[in-house]
């Protein structure tokens, strides 16, 4: 999320460093006010193309990033499932086993006391 911020405040300040850039150098540029508005006009809509392209490009690499995320968080997602699934199998087997000796303990206690009756 913070490099889709810094995206948009990379485009900000490129557009912000462009204008100005573009104002100074009509201030100091020799020619006369018609030509200056046409030169501002020309910027204007290659500027505007500009920032398109720059918008279009962050917003691209912004669902690149989102599907990335997505697909981590699946294979995160699966990765505890297996997990979950694989403590369950050992849960059960320690509880058989316990069974089995529990058992053992109770046949072994019986035993011991019929003996002993």
């Amino acid at each position: 999320m913070s490099s889709n911020n810094s995206g948009v405040d990379f485009v900000a300040g490129f557009l912000m460093g462009a204008v100005a850039g573009a104002a100074l150098a009509l201030l100091f540029a020799p020619q006369s006010g018609e030509q200056t508005r046409q030169q501002l006009k020309e910027q204007t809509v290659e500027l505007k193309g500009r920032a398109q392209e720059l918008s279009a490009k962050a917003r691209e690499q912004a669902e690149e990033v989102s599907a990335r995320g997505r697909i981590v968080l699946e294979e995160r997602v699966a990765e505890l499932e297996e997990a979950v699934a694989e403590g369950k199998k050992a849960a059960e087997r320690t509880r058989k086993e316990l069974m089995a000796k529990l058992e053992e303990a109770r046949a072994s206690s019986d035993k011991t006391s019929e003996s002993q009756a």
